[in-house]
């Protein structure tokens, strides 16, 4: 039967523990994703100071921080489409170097260069999305069905770790070494991204999608440390192997690019809405200054950090699917009550905060389960362009997100929108009904992914459960282990 070695290749590679070689893979995937993250929020802090110092307008702020939202978006589709043509590795290599590079050389600017600061800054977003959508892609296809719901959906952590990194070195760093010492701690994602290059394999699952079945039968006689004879090689192409062409995600399956869209999109304009517009909102209730406002949200970022390792623990027990649904749902009424009860105190304490720390907890929490989802859903071939795409809907959640609550607000500043008390129920209202469509996007667009190996091509179903969730038996791999 075509294909049929290449699944007891794939078979016998998913049988595998997690060995040193996968946590070393693991390891420095994650490192990327936290560094990466580190670079693109460590302009906040950055900005505090030069922003006086460089006499900023405030329409040149906005180009120097949106800059790298945009570059976000286009990093992730281009570099998506590359990842399915080229390869993870080699892909999450350059996107790293080219984030950290950049993010450092913005400490070797002239005073006043704002224009270079700008063009390096939406290098940094290009970067960042080019080496977090492989790498995201590569930890999905290198970690074996019966774990993999549960270690990428912890793996999605190492984002939020970034922007607390970003916080606590800015805190201390900033006054010893000043700015320019601060943001050249971004070279050190470069360094990341060359041990990448030194230690990560290509993913197994990329490699024989794209018919190269002897370097496959390779990294797994490697990975397994067997001898290579033991490895079945095989023989059958792919009828399909990867192309770089965006439009197949949606000429494969409409369903899965509209639900991707709405889930990464609906997520990220929820999340980036009550960022943006929650310490005004204290503000106007507490009758406080915006920076003592800023302090409440310190236990709604914390609640979205511990949502998401909550989700790395629950989703193999429940289900992507049916966690998408629960999640959704309740961070819909969550919002909804915070926009409701925005101006209530309880012993002195904003009501709206916890409500908001708890619809961030489920917010957040999702994005842990929804960014390998994609990946599983659409298949090797597809894996890249499908993160991708959902990189792409998430830069422009973060832009529609102040743009719709400014548009409510009767804004006419779409950058930083004024909150207004008439506005926030109907703004709040807004972002429940982000998360309510993403709900829906669950029931009604998606698949169960978990205890499911993933297709090698588009078209082609998820391969039959895997042994479920229990480790291979001793015995399994006798056939194949090296002689003593």
């Amino acid at each position: 039967m075509p294909g049929q070695m290449s699944d007891d290749l794939l078979s016998l590679f998913d049988s595998a523990p997690l060995n040193r070689r996968f946590w070393v893979t693991f390891t420095l995937m994650s490192a990327v994703t936290l560094l990466d993250f580190f670079d693109f929020f460590l302009i906040a802090f950055v900005m505090s100071v030069i922003g006086r110092e460089w006499h900023l307008t405030y329409g040149q702020g906005a180009l120097i921080l949106y800059g790298a939202g945009i570059g976000a978006i286009i990093g992730s589709l281009v570099w998506g489409s590359l990842g399915d043509l080229f390869g993870r590795k080699m892909q999450t290599v350059s996107g790293t170097l080219i984030c950290g590079v950049s993010a450092g050389l913005i400490g070797l600017l002239p005073t006043g260069a704002w224009v270079p600061l700008a063009v390096l800054r939406f290098i940094v977003g290009f970067g960042l999305a080019a080496s977090v959508t492989p790498a995201l892609t590569m930890v999905v296809e290198l970690t074996p069905t019966r774990w993999r719901t549960g270690m990428t959906s912890f793996f999605i952590v190492f984002a939020s770790a970034g922007t607390l990194l970003a916080s606590s070195i800015s805190a201390v760093l900033l006054q010893a070494f000043g700015w320019r010492g601060v943001a050249m701690t971004g070279f050190i994602a470069a360094v990341v991204g060359l041990l990448i290059w030194a230690f990560v394999p290509e993913s197994v699952r990329w490699l024989t999608a794209k018919g190269r079945f002897t370097e496959a039968r390779v990294e797994v006689a490697r990975h397994l440390r067997v001898p290579l004879a033991n490895v079945p090689l095989p023989s059958a192409r792919p009828l399909a192997p990867p192309r770089a062409r965006l439009s197949e995600l949606f000429s494969v399956n409409p369903r899965l690019f509209w639900q991707t869209i709405v889930l990464w999109g609906g997520s990220a304009t929820a999340a980036y809405g009550y960022y943006l517009w929650g310490p005004t909102i204290v503000a106007l209730a507490l009758h406080v200054g915006p920076a003592a406002a800023a302090k409440y949200f310190i236990l709604v970022a914390g609640t979205g950090v511990i949502g998401k390792i909550i989700v790395s623990l629950i989703a193999p027990k429940m289900g992507r699917r049916s966690l998408g649904i629960l999640f959704g749902f309740v961070a819909f009424i969550f919002l909804g009550l915070a926009g409701y009860f925005s101006g209530v105190l309880v012993g002195g304490f904003p009501l709206f905060v916890i409500l908001v720390a708890a619809s961030a907890f489920f917010v957040e929490g999702g994005f842990s389960n929804l960014a390998p989802y994609t990946v599983e859903q659409y298949g090797v071939s597809l894996g890249a362009r499908s993160s991708g795409l959902g990189q792409a809907a998430n830069g422009v959640g973060k832009i529609l997100g102040p743009l719709a609550l400014a548009l409510l607000a009767g804004s006419g500043n779409v950058i930083a929108p004024k909150a207004t008390a008439e506005a926030v129920l109907p703004a709040f209202l807004f972002m429940a009904g982000m998360m309510l469509a993403v709900a829906l996007a669950y029931v009604f667009l998606g698949v169960e992914t978990h205890g499911r190996a993933m297709a090698l091509g588009p078209g082609q179903a998820p391969r039959e459960p895997a042994r479920a969730c229990s480790r291979p038996k001793p015995g399994e791999l006798a056939a194949v282990r090296r002689p003593r």
